[in-house]
């Protein structure tokens, strides 16, 4: 019980850091470009956990020695959530708005139940099917049904992306947390998704400039880097080593909610009634993703006991 308590903490905490970061990043990237902004997020966060997880090695006097398969299951982690569906969200974001851009990759926890069939082995379900179903028409009418090609649709779409790409993330952060630490998984899956981003990084700044006209956009970088990417990336991966992947993932929504909150107040955003709606729809979708696990564990506690009574 009390590593569910903290590993719920953990994730509540990632989640509303999250929120709020989409109101930052919205900020700062009308002076950076997304893959520059991304890649300075990924520096700074580096250089603090790498000395993190140093001087927590030099303290315990251990080393974990990383295999061949280890390294392929780090880099894929870098790869495919931290390169690939944090510049989707960059991208989504600026060419949307914060509140939708923190709604639509709020999905991620019904994307979740997904993956963990085919790489968990965790069975789907009626119920996991109608929450998927749910989530989905709640995305779609999000984005709604504009077929102009306008930039907040294409933006939108970047958004599911790094949804899904999250929620896979999620899940092979899950496999990777059996052999290593919250802290190494971490810190080396930003290490490859800096060396992923430092050809795109450096193409973009041929192609776009960037610009530092206050001090306001140098601390929003480093709140990016230290505190939504080090600190959040790492209280998000201990709180999914520390619960069921269904379960976890519904304190994603905390991301939305401060994220709406955040933009309405500091962005003056407008919020449409088609937001409301597919949030509902999302919202109803992933609760019932995650509360079917709930109960089958529920289930098997009473099984057990019964056994132990008898």
């Amino acid at each position: 019980m009390k590593n569910t308590f903290f590993g719920a903490f953990c994730l509540s905490l990632a989640a509303s850091i999250w929120g709020g970061m989409y109101v930052v990043s919205k900020y700062v990237l009308d002076f950076v470009p997304p893959f520059t902004l991304v890649w300075l997020r990924y520096a700074i966060a580096f250089v603090v956990l790498f000395g993190i997880l140093k001087f927590h090695q030099y303290k315990t006097k251990t080393r974990i020695s990383i295999r061949k398969q280890d390294w392929l299951l780090l880099g894929w982690i870098g790869f495919i959530g931290y390169f690939v569906s944090i510049s989707l969200q960059f991208i989504g974001t600026k060419l949307s708005d914060a509140h939708t851009g923190a709604l639509i990759t709020s999905a991620t926890p019904a994307f979740i139940v997904l993956f963990a069939k085919f790489v968990l082995n965790e069975s789907v379900t009626l119920r996991k099917v109608i929450a998927l179903l749910l989530a989905t028409i709640g995305v779609v009418i999000v984005i709604g049904f504009d077929n102009s090609g306008g930039q907040s649709f294409w933006g939108n779409m970047m958004l599911v992306g790094a949804a899904l790409t999250w929620a896979l993330l999620s899940v092979y952060v899950k496999v990777a947390s059996a052999r290593f630490s919250t802290l190494m998984i971490t810190t080396y899956a930003i290490w490859f998704a800096l060396l992923f981003t430092t050809p795109v990084m450096l193409w973009e700044l041929h192609e776009q400039p960037v610009s530092f006209p206050n001090i306001i956009v140098v601390f929003g970088i480093l709140y990016l880097g230290i505190i939504s990417t080090a600190g959040a990336f790492f209280l998000w991966n201990k709180g999914m080593e520390m619960m069921d992947a269904g379960i976890g993932s519904l304190f994603f929504f905390f991301q939305p909610l401060v994220g709406t909150v955040f933009g309405f107040l500091f962005l003056h955003e407008q919020i449409t009634a088609s937001f409301y709606l597919g949030g509902l729809l999302i919202i109803i979708g992933v609760f019932i993703a995650v509360m079917s696990p709930i109960h089958q564990h529920q289930s098997k506690e009473g099984e057990n006991h019964a056994r132990t009574s008898l």
